[in-house]
């Protein structure tokens, strides 16, 4: 079949597109110019634009700016858009560093809508990018897009994952173990008390996650090209904040300073940063389950956890902590990104910051990969843990820092050499301090009880 083409306008000429798209010219040119690597901007941020867009139609149509008929059509295509054509935004991400092509791939892709769905000609700069520039545009979709996947998707992952937790400290609460620092044999702890960590590593970077949440949702849309808000009608900003935050159910508001926002790329620095703290929490608690549930004969082997699939395509019966290594793969990323987006965000130049491409899709993807690993990680491992309870024992009987508790009565220095003869000899805690002269076994037995040490 042969490919059918019509020929599109902008202010640099004509230019062929092939029939089967509904973008215009500049997105066609970029097709053109930056068709580099596999990365395309992600979807997050096209339907956060295009919420946007139809926020700014109607405050467009409420200034008396835009007619109602356009104000109806630009708003019934966006709708159709996200219902039905979200493959008719092919852009790279390796463009323009403030995101042009994009939003004029989405203003493109919503004239051609509004003509060919509804019968009316509206053109993709004067009208549908009315009020607007890429400048603050793209910054706040970025924003939207944030708030959006963070508390719709990724929130909500974490809490289940904390219920969890919760579940486990309070069945397996009160079994002892014993504790590790320097991955060495340390005093005893509860296995509850154990998770009550894992747990509380969870909780606090929701917290840091939540607060950190209220800088995202300034928005410096009416900033339009540096700031000054030029072309906007009186109350623009107020009134498409008010759209956006009706239509999506969040409470956005208007940022303090929109030069500040086009130029630095604050918030998202410090909501990433809150996220980076989840998945280094996360990659400890990880490593924690790997380690207890290694084995099963030759490790620590403290905990069991699901056989999920064979684990090796030589050693037949192998089972791998799979779950545990994939959260771990994500959290080196994240910290790639991270790093990504500290130096991104450091490059604005003057009135703009023209890395914001890399920077948005760096952070969709970590979100992403948060919630899709988290979910995946809670319900595939964490959920299915359990307690090896004679292999807990068993460790927590033969641990020489059991000692510490005789310290207060044979004195710091005795305990040590207590645990020397132990460790050398071969023989238990209690046979080094009667061997010592130190303590009966009658003492011992009275001050090393393990219900106590915890």
């Amino acid at each position: 079949m042969v490919d059918k083409f019509r020929i599109e306008h902008d202010s640099l000429g004509d230019i062929k597109v092939n029939e089967s798209n509904l973008w215009g010219a500049q997105t066609q040119r970029s097709l053109e110019n930056f068709n580099i690597g596999n990365e395309i901007m992600p979807l997050e941020i096209i339907k956060s634009i295009c919420f946007i867009k139809s926020a700014c139609a109607k405050a467009n149509y409420q200034t008396k700016k835009l007619s109602k008929e356009k104000y109806e059509a630009i708003e019934k295509s966006v709708k159709y858009i996200l219902e039905n054509k979200l493959d008719q935004f092919p852009l790279h991400v390796w463009q323009t560093g403030s995101g042009t092509q994009t939003n004029m791939n989405v203003n493109e892709v919503i004239s051609n809508v509004a003509k060919l769905n509804y019968n009316v000609i509206i053109h993709p700069n004067d009208d549908v990018n009315m009020s607007q520039s890429t400048n603050d545009v793209f910054p706040t979709s970025i924003h939207v897009a944030l708030v959006l996947k963070i508390e719709n998707e990724l929130i909500p992952v974490c809490k289940e994952l904390i219920s969890t937790f919760e579940e486990l400290e309070n069945k397996y609460g009160n079994i002892i173990k014993v504790g590790r620092t320097h991955l060495q044999d340390a005093v005893p702890v509860k296995f509850g008390q154990e998770i009550s960590g894992w747990k509380y590593s969870i909780i606090k970077p929701l917290e840091l996650i939540n607060n950190s949440l209220n800088y995202l949702k300034e928005l410096p849309i009416g900033a339009t090209a540096v700031g000054t808000g030029l072309n906007t009608p009186i109350d623009f900003d107020k009134l498409t904040i008010e759209n956006l935050s009706k239509s999506l159910k969040k409470e956005f508001k208007k940022c303090d300073n929109k030069f500040a926002q086009l130029q630095n790329k604050d918030a998202i620095n410090i909501i990433h940063s809150s996220l980076k703290v989840l998945a280094m929490n996360l990659m400890k608690i990880a490593n924690d389950i790997r380690f207890l549930a290694s084995g099963p004969k030759c490790g620590y082997g403290e905990i069991i956890i699901p056989a999920n699939e064979p684990g090796s395509s030589i050693m037949p019966g192998k089972v791998n902590p799979t779950q545990c290594e994939q959260i771990c793969m994500i959290a080196t990323q994240i910290l790639g990104n991270d790093t990504t987006i500290s130096f991104a965000s450091s490059q604005g130049n003057f009135e703009l910051n023209v890395y914001m491409p890399v920077i948005a899709y760096n952070a969709i993807q970590t979100v992403n990969l948060l919630t899709d690993g988290i979910e995946s990680f809670n319900t595939k491992c964490v959920i299915g843990i359990a307690p090896n309870e004679a292999k807990m024992r068993d460790n927590l009987e033969k641990s020489l820092m059991n000692v510490t508790a005789l310290s207060p009565v044979i004195g710091y220095e005795n305990a040590a050499n207590v645990a020397k003869l132990a460790l050398k000899d071969n023989i238990t805690l209690k046979d080094a301090c009667i061997k010592l002269k130190l303590l009966t076994s009658e003492e011992f037995d009275k001050i090393i009880q393990y219900k106590n040490l915890v």
